[in-house]
Formats: C-alpha cells, sequence, structure tokens
C-alpha cells in the first residue's frame, strides 16, 4: 500500500509512505521539503508541500500531488519510483487567478496522460479540470468553471463550483462533482469528454428547505442531497456518490444516477441525415428501423465520429423512411 500523510515527516509539511497489506515493512518514501513564505504570503519551495490526495501507481512509479507549495505556494503535480527515488515535480501551478491554479485534488492515468481537478484557480476561480503527459509536458486546462451569479443568497452558475472529488474515467468520457453552483448553488454531476469537449451537466442538486424546530436550531433539507464531497463510481451504466449534506435530516445521502440513452438529434443536410447524441452514456448503440411497430430494430455498423463534442453518424436518405433510436 501506498498513500500520503498531510502533515509530519522530517519537517512538518507531509511525507509518502509504504506499508505491506498486514500492516508490517512500514517505510517513509519521502518528506516534503521546508518551505519559505514568498511576498503575498503562500508558502513556496522546489516541490510542494501537504499533500492531500491519493496517489496513482503505473508500474514502479507513483503520481500525486500537493495542495501547497512549488514555485507559487499553490501546489504541485510530482512523481516518484516506488522505492523512494527520483522524485521529481512535474509541474506548480499558478499564482492565483491563472488557468491552472490552485488546491489540486488527485489524478486520473490513461494512455500516458494525467487528468486532473482543481478546487479553485481559472478565470473565474471557480475550479478547473486539467490534463498534461506523465512527463510534465503540454499541460492543458480541459474546463473552466464558469462566473457565479446569486440567486435567493445562494451563488449560482451553469455547470458548478468547486470540485472536491477526484475525476473518474472510462473510455474517452470524465466524470465528476462539483461541490456547489449550478442552478440552485448546491452542487452538480458533470461529464466531459477527455480532450476537454462535450461538457454536460447532468445533474443539479435540489434546492434546500430551512427547517428551524421549537429550540431555535437550523437545518438544511432536500431531497437529494447536496455538496458532494467525495468520488463518484460507475457500474454499468449509473454513477453512484454521496452527497455530504442534506436529505431528510441534514445529514447527506447516497445517490445514484442513471446514464440512460441520451438524447438523439438529427438534421438533415442536402442528401444525408446526421444523428448526434452526447458522449457521456457508456454502451449505447444507434438502431433504425422501417416500422415502429415491430419489434425488429437494426443496429447501425457505421462508426460515430466526434463533431463538437458529440457523436455524429452520417446516413444517406434513399429508400423507404427510417426510424431512429438509441439503445444500451
Amino acid at each position: 500500500m501506498y498513500g500520503t500523510t498531510i502533515d509530519g515527516g522530517a519537517w512538518g509539511n507531509g511525507g509518502i509512505f509504504r506499508l505491506n497489506v498486514n500492516g508490517t515493512s512500514f517505510t517513509n518514501l519521502h518528506s516534503f521539503a521546508t518551505a519559505r513564505t514568498n511576498l503575498f504570503g503562500n508558502y513556496t519551495n522546489s516541490e510542494g508541500i501537504l499533500p492531500e490526495a491519493g496517489l496513482v501507481l503505473s508500474d514502479n512509479t507513483l503520481y500525486g500531488t500537493t495542495d501547497n507549495g512549488g514555485s507559487s505556494g499553490n501546489g504541485t503535480i510530482f512523481t516518484i519510483n516506488t522505492d523512494g527515488t527520483g522524485y521529481t515535480n512535474l509541474h506548480s501551478f499558478t499564482d492565483g487567478g491563472g488557468l491552472d491554479a490552485a488546491n489540486t485534488v488527485g489524478l486520473v492515468l490513461f494512455n500516458n496522460l494525467l487528468y486532473g481537478i482543481t478546487q479553485a484557480g481559472g478565470i473565474f476561480t471557480n475550479g478547473t479540470v486539467f490534463r498534461l503527459n506523465s512527463d510534465g509536458s503540454n499541460f492543458t486546462n480541459l474546463h473552466t468553471f464558469t462566473s457565479f451569479g446569486q440567486v435567493n443568497y445562494s451563488y449560482t452558475n451553469s455547470d458548478g463550483a468547486y470540485p472536491l472529488a477526484e475525476l473518474i474515467l472510462t473510455g474517452n468520457v470524465l466524470y465528476g462533482t462539483a461541490n456547489s453552483g449550478g442552478i440552485n448553488g448546491n452542487g452538480t454531476i458533470f461529464a466531459l469528454n477527455a480532450d476537454g469537449t462535450g461538457f454536460t451537466n447532468l445533474h443539479t442538486f435540489t434546492t434546500i428547505v430551512i427547517n428551524t424546530n421549537s429550540s431555535g436550531s437550523v437545518s438544511y433539507t432536500n431531497s437529494g442531497g447536496h455538496g458532494p464531497f467525495c468520488r463518484l463510481f460507475l457500474s454499468g451504466d449509473t454513477l453512484y456518490g454521496t452527497a455530504s449534506s442534506g436529505g431528510a435530516f441534514n445529514n447527506g445521502t447516497v445517490f445514484s444516477l442513471s446514464l440512460s440513452p441520451p438524447p438523439l438529434a438529427i438534421t438533415r443536410v442536402t442528401t444525408n441525415v446526421i444523428l448526434t447524441w452526447p458522449t457521456y452514456a457508456p454502451g449505447v448503440a444507434l438502431q433504425s428501423t422501417t416500422n415502429l411497430l415491430s419489434s425488429n430494430w437494426n443496429t447501425i455498423l457505421l462508426s460515430p465520429v466526434l463533431v463538437n463534442g458529440q457523436n455524429a453518424v452520417t446516413n444517406p436518405i434513399s429508400g423507404a423512411q427510417m426510424f431512429y433510436r438509441l439503445s444500451q
């Protein structure tokens, strides 16, 4: 087992450890270095401090993030060998207001690409989704969470804000949660393609009801919970997760969200019809039939192409009329 501690270590700035699954042979692989305070009051150093998230293991290499430290004091992305050698700072986040600042959550690794999320930063300081090569090159901001408005004392926007949990990656789609924001200000569940296109707000957590009992104690309840905090899990075509607050007793909820067949759009372009649908639902097949009363639906074997973040299939207009559907 490999993990991190947010503080402690030789200089009190956290560490990386290893131990056997039976609890033996505990080893401190790395202690994060001392830090100095810069002109803005941030703690800076060469490698980062205060790691809060878990590690990603690939062969004999670990990848992780720190919440503070680095060249601007806003955290780093690092790599280290499983024997504790070869610590490398792959990326230092900027000093606020930039496209890649700050307060990083854990990583996802796929095909030598690291994907992650920041709790703050971006041009609206509401968080970002990012990608970089596993060698630290080609850092790319895939999505910046949008600016806030205010409705009934809640801070609202279209896509959510302050994501606190790691992303999950299935196929070519990333799924995650935002702790606040959305049209009710209580958080969202979202999806986007691994190239940053096709961002979709899958669910906005509902409004809250303020309850005051006879003793004056106040609670905030709703039907589905609010403030999602932990990582999602995908089983089949259903996402599962937890909300930190809300529900019937304001103590949070366990929820599921079905990624049922997404909406299918059809557009005529000269002698063709173009069928498009979002990419966030796994295992979706495009089918056709000439008779809606028939149970005989045929799967269209043409592979969809990605156009403006959507799956797209082009079919010629010829022969009998056709009806189309998406099926899982």
